[in-house]
């Protein structure tokens, strides 16, 4: 399998090219174009974080209750996947680590990896954020997603983070939220509200936009019902 992510950052799209007899795992609806041949089905996942209660659960998560599977068959094929918000797209191998993902910023994964539904505590609801995480395990490549441009920050020690810019990071490590000021009034008087502080070694991964603070501007500007 190769991935070739392309127009980054601000519009990615991931051109995959698979041998005959390969499979992706993606997100429903992801799906731009791809090959004539190629086998498409759209199910609960089986396995592993899968079936009805699995699917159930990333519904909670913000995710869709569907999984699509693309397999190539017994011709090479070529297919085209791409987030639903603009923005950039990063391949993370898995390599024995495992890695906690913001429910938005799971694109897709190859079939050897396992995408479980994690509570990150109710310490998540007074952030705004999902209280539910993803965690990828396994062997194999997830696609990572994100609002605007994806970086990636090599953590060692301490890290502060805006709860709305993470798309992901490993689980080496550790996280609390709390808020941005040193008082209550001034974190949201400033507009910053809450943050994530990381700590421990690891790599962590941002992207440069809010979706949840882009959401309420453009929201505010539309004209109601």
């Amino acid at each position: 399998m190769k991935i070739d992510i392309l127009h980054q950052p601000d519009s990615a799209i991931a051109k995959i090219d698979m041998a005959p007899m390969e499979e992706i795992l993606a997100e429903s609806g992801a799906m731009v174009a791809m090959s004539g041949h190629m086998e498409a089905d759209t199910t609960l996942r089986k396995g592993k974080g899968g079936g009805i209660l699995g699917g159930l659960k990333r519904m909670l998560a913000g995710e869709s209750l569907f999984i699509s599977t693309f397999r190539s068959g017994r011709e090479a094929a070529e297919i085209y996947l791409a987030p639903k918000l603009m923005g950039d797209i990063l391949p993370y191998t898995l390599d024995g680590k495992e890695l906690v993902i913001q429910s938005t910023g799971y694109l897709a994964c190859t079939s050897g990896v396992d995408i479980e539904l994690g509570f990150q505590g109710f310490k998540s609801i007074f952030s705004g954020e999902s209280i539910f995480w993803l965690t990828a395990s396994g062997q194999g490549l997830v696609l990572l997603s994100a609002f605007g441009s994806i970086y990636e920050i090599e953590v060692d020690g301490e890290y502060v983070v805006d709860t709305g810019n993470i798309v992901a990071f490993e689980k080496t490590l550790n996280f609390s939220i709390t808020k941005a000021n040193s008082s209550w009034m001034g974190a949201f008087l400033g507009g910053e509200g809450f943050v994530c502080r990381f700590q421990g070694k690891g790599r962590l991964f941002c992207q440069t936009h809010n979706p949840g603070a882009f959401g309420r501007l453009i929201g505010s500007q539309l004209p109601p019902k």
